[in-house]
């Protein structure tokens, strides 16, 4: 069981920054061990002297696309489109969260959290993430276990859709490519694929945890 005041927190140390360090960490002191059992570590040096200098590059070469769709998003925000989207993500939400359905804070603040994610708005999402999970809290008739509708959130954030995904558009640009959004349709499909495969999963370990 995990005790509901740590459960939110569990999930973003795990899907970020936390695993990601001791992965990093890992293949790091894996690549030196193995330099020095094979006599490569001038190899090494070489390569780690070169990765600095290549990832300086993509960042200064991705910065440009980055400012530019986070500017439109930002537009967006501010113009009441995020919110609008909002409104009409609702009733979908009620239906494969209908333990929020009495709940309109927690269900707004859903709304809102998924909106920010489709539109790849990653600064706002978080935020409100925490605060859906603390109206979520609210409604949760479990004490020490998170809720069906916490973990269809969850699930939810994890396999998240993003219309515009311009993270992978920069690095495909930084890479030389003449057309960076030509992945988009694949990128809808699979994870249109993957939102309704962990939305059913969910739904099912849901009934068989009854």
């Amino acid at each position: 069981m995990i005790p509901k005041c740590i459960f939110w927190e569990i999930m973003l140390i795990l899907g970020g920054v936390g695993l990601l360090n001791y992965i990093w960490f890992g293949m790091l002191v894996i690549s030196v061990v193995c330099s020095l059992f094979t006599g490569r570590s001038a190899e090494l040096s070489r390569a780690v002297t070169d990765g600095a200098d290549k990832a300086v590059k993509l960042v200064i070469s991705m910065a440009g696309v980055m400012c530019l769709w986070t500017g439109i998003l930002r537009i967006a925000e501010k113009s009441g489109v995020t919110e609008k989207i909002s409104v009409l993500l609702a009733p979908v939400i009620k239906l494969i969260m209908p333990e929020c359905r009495d709940n309109q804070k927690a269900l707004e603040a859903v709304s809102a959290n998924i909106t920010a994610n489709i539109l790849g708005l990653g600064n706002a999402a978080t935020p409100l993430g925490l605060k859906a999970m603390k109206e979520l809290q609210k409604t949760n008739k479990l004490i020490d276990a998170p809720d069906n509708s916490m973990v269809m959130f969850v699930v939810i954030n994890t396999a998240s859709l993003q219309l515009i995904p311009s993270t992978i558009a920069a690095l495909r640009q930084a890479a030389g490519s003449e057309q960076p959004f030509s992945v988009l349709p694949y990128i809808w499909i699979t994870s249109v694929l993957t939102l309704i495969t962990g939305i059913i999963l969910a739904k099912i370990f849901s009934v068989r945890g009854r």
